[in-house]
């Protein structure tokens, strides 16, 4: 089973970390059966699941229901919740309770929170209370209003410097790993480099993080958007179903499902 010391035993030995997205336990066994190293229970679910615009709606009660869901369904994988939006900026009591609850009552191994140097008192918090904490840095889709929608960040030497900051004072409260999500791959290397006991986890951060994460949703093609430039797709099941479904209505409607054999006597 992976823990989260198992990922920087894997960083100090070259092995590339993969992560995937899971919200429900049928897609949860796949990719657990699959021996993918860490599934996160991300508040991406607020889109593909629930049909919101965005991640804001999401709920504490949203992330725990879906979180046990997931934990049910696996053995291998480690597993890690998010923190949805104004669960932990607020304050610092309530945070640590809103991450406990995703560990008690969801069974998660770890949370996630999007932020940098601002929140270190609140991960500080976190890890103090035997909460294992995984950073998020870069693009925080939580702050899509802020910056003005989703772009690329740390193109330019200001942004650059606080994108690493942000990394090292992370890293220096005690995060187990780091997402960094849409920054220059340059950089994204830097930051990997510099940090040799944080694992680093890239989405739209190029091929030199110690790992790479996707929403299943995206790389399996079942969800209906314009995908970003870091998708790679390795799935169509959008066409796939929607065939199935068709040959199923096909069937049904010309009486030939089902069959006798597909009867009881």
């Amino acid at each position: 089973m992976i823990t989260t010391t198992s990922l920087l035993q894997m960083k100090s030995a070259g092995q590339k970390i993969t992560m995937l997205t899971a919200y429900d336990y049928s897609i949860a066994s796949i990719l657990d059966e699959a021996k993918v190293d860490v599934i996160l229970v991300g508040d991406s679910l607020g889109m593909v699941m629930l049909g919101y615009k965005d991640t804001i709606p999401v709920t504490m009660d949203e992330m725990v229901h879906h979180t046990k869901a997931v934990v049910r369904a696996c053995n291998h994988s480690l597993i890690i919740a998010d923190m949805p939006f104004l669960s932990y900026k607020v304050d610092v009591r309530d945070a640590v309770h809103n991450a406990g609850r995703l560990i008690k009552e969801g069974g998660a191994i770890g949370v996630k929170v999007e932020g940098g140097a601002e929140i270190v008192d609140i991960v500080s918090a976190m890890i103090k209370a035997n909460i294992p904490v995984m950073g998020h840095i870069g693009l925080t889709p939580q702050a899509v209003n802020q910056m003005g929608g989703y772009k690329v960040q740390g193109k330019d030497s200001k942004t650059a410097q606080k994108v690493f900051y942000d990394a090292q004072c992370l890293a220096d409260a005690g995060i187990f790993s780091l997402v960094m999500e849409c920054i220059p791959y340059k950089l994204a290397e830097e930051i990997t480099h510099t940090l040799p006991n944080t694992p680093t986890i890239g989405i739209g951060a190029g091929p030199h993080c110690d790992g790479q994460v996707l929403v299943s949703h995206d790389m399996l093609g079942l969800y209906n958007r314009k995908a970003p430039k870091f998708v790679r797709k390795y799935a169509d099941l959008t066409s796939i179903i929607t065939g199935a479904v068709e040959n199923f209505s096909k069937d049904v409607r010309g009486q030939k499902f089902p069959g006798i054999e597909e009867s009881y006597e």
